[in-house]
């Protein structure tokens, strides 16, 4: 047994059984794949896979419960190397962080400032992508640490730890009918909306507002990037609805925020991890400076939880 052969088991699921894309993950040929595989399978006395001729459509029941044995086992190799690292290297190494866009450019750049002043031998990866894509970039070993609001706790691999709490705004342009008198769902709806993406920044929490009003979004415009909201609301094509992180008074002229925390549910940012995978030294860092309250110790306890009895840690 070795572990390019437990490589091909893992990259044969994730690939979706498809092993010409195990291959290109993995730099080797489709011969060699298969190989690995019947090698562990005659070694082990198994069948991992379901078979349709040469093609992988599935895992056997033998191969699913093999399957987490694997996960662990590469995923401790990898915590040996990162261990050696931390002593041989110092200070010294790659960080890959993905984030969505409005933590990306609201929430991350300060953080990121001054993480880069502290350590100035660590080369950051900054990724950006919808909270899925930051989940699957984790799950994959893409990233090492991914930042979003949604879907970072819904993969078991992954543990995730709540950072921060943040409320939206609504942008209107100067002298705009919303800025006279309370703002409420009623007064809104009776505007064409401009706001984010379903499953972006908060989306699924201003859409719940409105149905459990039984009231109807006009919604004329959805992206997933705060800066191109307010650009249309500039145009005048409607009302915005943001993070309230996203809006700054005085990049943001002429237009004006109204603070609409009293109509929308309070959203939590959090940090998503792989469960069980140790980080360097400085990631942990990284982590404390955007989230002081997650000293490494607590991290680290998160991570080496299993995946029911893990719980947020408290913001």
């Amino acid at each position: 047994m070795n572990f390019q052969q437990l490589r091909s088991v893992r990259e044969a699921v994730r690939c979706g059984f498809n092993l010409t894309e195990v291959a290109q993950a993995l730099h080797t040929s489709q011969p060699g794949v298969s190989r690995q595989i019947r090698e562990l399978e005659q070694e082990l006395g198994i069948e991992i896979f379901v078979r349709q001729g040469k093609r992988l459509t599935g895992l056997t029941a033998p191969g699913r419960a093999l399957l987490p044995v694997v996960e662990r086992l590469l995923t401790e190799a990898q915590n040996l190397h990162r261990i050696g690292e931390d002593f041989s290297k110092g200070d010294v190494g790659t960080l890959s962080i993905a984030a969505t866009h409005s933590q990306a450019r609201y929430a991350l750049p300060a953080v990121v400032r001054d993480f880069q002043a502290r350590h100035p031998g660590v080369s950051l990866k900054l990724h950006q992508g919808s909270p899925q894509q930051i989940a699957q970039m984790l799950v994959s070993g893409e990233a090492d640490i991914g930042i979003a609001t949604q879907a970072l706790a819904e993969q078991d691999p992954l543990v995730a730890l709540s950072c921060y709490r943040w409320t939206h705004s609504v942008v209107v342009p100067p002298e705009h009918e919303l800025l006279q008198g309370p703002l409420t769902l009623q007064r809104l709806a009776a505007y064409p909306l401009i706001t984010y993406d379903v499953g972006y920044t908060g989306r699924g929490t201003i859409d719940d507002a409105f149905h459990r009003a039984g009231l109807n979004m006009q919604l004329v415009l959805s992206a997933m990037d705060a800066d191109v909201i307010k650009t249309y609301v500039g145009l005048g094509m409607g009302v915005g609805i943001v993070a309230s992180i996203a809006f700054d008074e005085e990049r943001d002229q002429p237009l004006r925020a109204i603070d609409a925390r009293h109509l929308f549910a309070i959203n939590t940012t959090s940090i998503g991890l792989r469960r069980g995978a140790l980080l360097r030294a400085y990631a942990y860092d990284f982590i404390q400076s955007f989230a002081p309250h997650l000293k490494p110790e607590i991290v680290m306890q998160a991570q080496a939880t299993r995946a029911s009895a893990a719980e947020p840690a408290p913001l």
